[in-house]
């Protein structure tokens, strides 16, 4: 049964140092195709790289909202770099008040360029957002982000919340943190988004599922969010495979990848 690990950052030094290993993880552990997310416009090349060497590998282009004083992606340069064909997504981008404080309205307007990026491209966004969800679903809002269409990466917030994003046209995606003990909301959340607007991914290099938490993650573990998946909705692990892989393929149209 294919599984497609709809984020990860394996262009990071500790993956990218045994990628021969984590893609042959990849193949044993049934992941068909993974979307290698791009984090600032410097090391976008080496995601680009990836996904030119590889066909199963695909990019996106973006500039997190975590790193401050980096090369700032205006909407001109993002159309510019998504026109490749490799490059799939806009993003990631978003909010983060947990790790940044103060004056974050550079944050704001970085997230707007993406959203209209993304919808003058017609590729789907990948958004971030931590401690801001107010703040993210309003911009989403004002920008008709509904026009491009994305998916709310990580997942980590509340059903309204989830309800929110689906209701312009969002796919929910969920990480290893659905394996961990506490995570009880997120569990929930996953039993009620409809199979159709969800995806699953790994993060990797971070968050590690049970039982490999605490660990280097790679893609090949996102065969176990599919198995918790499964187990919290009563249904089979290769359902959530197939339908998983086919709403990736739905959103980010990379072609005959399952």
């Amino acid at each position: 049964m294919p599984f497609i690990d709809s984020h990860c950052h394996i262009n990071f030094p500790d993956l990218a140092a045994n990628l021969s290993d984590v893609l042959a993880q990849m193949r044993q552990n049934e992941v068909v195709s993974a979307l290698c997310v791009s984090v600032n416009l410097a090391d976008f090349p080496q995601v680009l790289a990836l996904a030119e060497q590889y066909p199963h590998i695909y990019a996106s282009v973006g500039v997190h909202p975590d790193y401050e004083g980096v090369e700032e992606p205006d909407v001109a340069r993002l159309v510019e770099l998504a026109r490749h064909p490799k490059v799939i997504a806009i993003g990631e981008t978003g909010l983060d008040y947990f790790r940044l404080k103060g004056d974050l309205e550079w944050q704001r307007t970085r997230f707007r360029n993406h959203i209209r990026a993304a919808r003058e491209s017609g590729k789907p966004l990948i958004i971030h957002t931590r401690e801001a969800a107010a703040d993210t679903l309003r911009i989403m809002s004002e920008e008709n982000a509904a026009e491009a269409r994305g998916v709310m990466h990580c997942f980590t917030e509340t059903w309204e919340v989830a309800e929110a994003a689906m209701a312009m046209g969002f796919y929910i995606s969920f990480s290893g943190i659905i394996t961990f003990k506490n995570a009880k909301q997120i569990k929930e959340v996953a039993q009620r988004v409809p199979l159709e607007r969800m995806l699953i991914e790994t993060d990797a290099p971070y968050l590690a599922p049970v039982p490999h938490r605490g660990k280097l993650n790679q893609p090949a573990y996102v065969k176990h969010v599919a198995e918790e998946i499964a187990l919290l909705r009563g249904i089979s692990v290769d359902e959530v495979g197939q339908r998983t892989s086919e709403n990736f393929e739905r959103l980010f149209k990379p072609g005959g990848i399952i």
